[in-house]
């Protein structure tokens, strides 16, 4: 079916305000990220206190997808994204007055991770919208509001080299204040805000608990998206420190590799609905473990290609996930996205923290990405698994 035709089989600007929703919110969730070069230089960190600023927001993150996906479930997805793009508002405005040293940046970074729920609740909200044939490429597209990683790589460190960095916090507020009214005007009041019924919402949760598919997709997502945003959070810090780039140029280069991903991403949805999830990880994550124990090779350009190999192969397979989530849990997409979410914001936690740790024990990034790369062979592992065996039941099958 023709991707155009696709769409009209929907209601569009649904899917355009969950796409705005994600893409402002990966803006904020990003943002410690983007300024690491200015907030280390500023607050005169080291390498494992860089690191952590980093980290808290995914990791953040990581923990409310769950409560943003029951809450997308209960209470309803619209109402969810509004209470989330005003919390954004909140933290972003305390950050521009509030934020003056290491211990308030830390309590900072970690309020941003309220951004990363966006996950559970726009997904939800593109996903209602169409018929489950769209599924794949509707969500990819969706989800392709990652590429808010790449406006706040490109954007933040330009702005902070004419900022100062809380000032960058008040631009950012500002965009969320006009996204939020975007938002209600593209998203319609939904007819049945939620099932309002708890102990029904308790047993669809234990429900996935016991599928033993759900604990597989949170891996396979820690290693794709966690890898994705792990990756460009601490790429413009890799940059600097290791080719002695700019901040500017680091920027850009970190905003070009999240560019590729976040473009790839539906297309990974889109082989996915027609070839097979399982299928089409199997030849992805392969290309991800070459990829990223290549990224600080002593070449420059080689570096940077694998860079953006690296990025690219792992948006497709943010694509690939995702459309598995969709097939095997259909009637609990929020909640299967929340708890899936939430693995790919732990991944990304332990990207940057390792890499950034153990930079500051040894001098280098490299052993940190290996063992990022290690994970990577054990996803590729249960795949190959998984498709000798046949693939796991679907949700609600015995």
């Amino acid at each position: 079916m023709p991707i155009l035709t696709v769409l009209k089989s929907g209601h569009w600007p649904s899917l355009a305000g969950a796409w705005l929703h994600l893409t402002v919110s990966f803006m904020v969730w990003l943002l410690m990220g983007a300024l690491s070069i200015p907030l280390a230089r500023d607050l005169h960190l080291s390498d494992q206190e860089t690191a952590w600023l980093i980290a808290l927001p995914l990791l953040g993150g990581a923990m409310l997808r769950v409560i943003a996906g029951w809450s997308a479930d209960w209470m309803g997805a619209r109402r969810t994204a509004l209470v989330i793009l005003l919390a954004e508002l909140a933290v972003l405005l305390w950050g521009w007055q509030g934020v003056a040293d290491y211990q308030a940046a830390l309590a900072f970074a970690a309020c941003l991770g309220i951004a990363g729920a966006s996950f559970a609740v726009a997904l939800p909200i593109a996903g209602r919208a169409y018929p489950p044939t769209a599924q794949g490429l509707v969500l990819g597209l969706a989800a392709s509001g990652n590429i808010g990683t790449v406006l706040i790589l490109f954007f933040a460190p330009r702005l902070a080299s004419t900022l100062d960095w809380h000032h960058v916090c008040a631009v950012m507020a500002g965009l969320v204040a006009v996204t939020s009214g975007l938002f209600v005007l593209l998203v319609p009041r939904e007819r049945d805000t939620g099932r309002h019924d708890a102990a029904h919402w308790w047993q669809g949760a234990a429900g996935l608990i016991r599928h033993r598919a759900a604990y597989w997709l949170c891996f396979l997502y820690a290693v794709t998206f966690g890898g994705f945003v792990g990756l460009c959070s601490v790429l413009p810090l890799l940059l600097h420190d290791v080719y002695q780039l700019d901040a500017l140029l680091a920027g850009s280069l970190a905003a070009a590799c999240g560019l590729v991903g976040s473009l790839i991403r539906p297309f990974g949805g889109y082989v996915a609905d027609r070839q097979g999830g399982l299928r089409t990880l199997y030849y992805v994550l392969p290309l991800i473990i070459g990829a990223i124990v290549a990224i600080t090779s002593p070449s420059f350009a080689m570096a940077v290609f694998m860079m953006v190999v690296t990025a690219g192969a792992m948006g497709f397979g943010n694509g690939v996930v995702f459309q598995l989530v969709a097939e095997w849990f259909p009637k609990d997409i929020g909640l299967a996205s929340g708890v899936v979410g939430a693995a790919g914001g732990i991944g990304g936690f332990f990207l940057p923290v390792a890499a950034g740790t153990i930079k500051g024990l040894t001098g280098s990034y490299d052993i940190g990405l290996w063992l990022f790369a290690g994970l990577g062979i054990g996803a590729w592992g249960t795949v190959m698994m998984a498709l000798r065996a046949d693939a796991p039941p679907a949700a609600g099958e015995s």
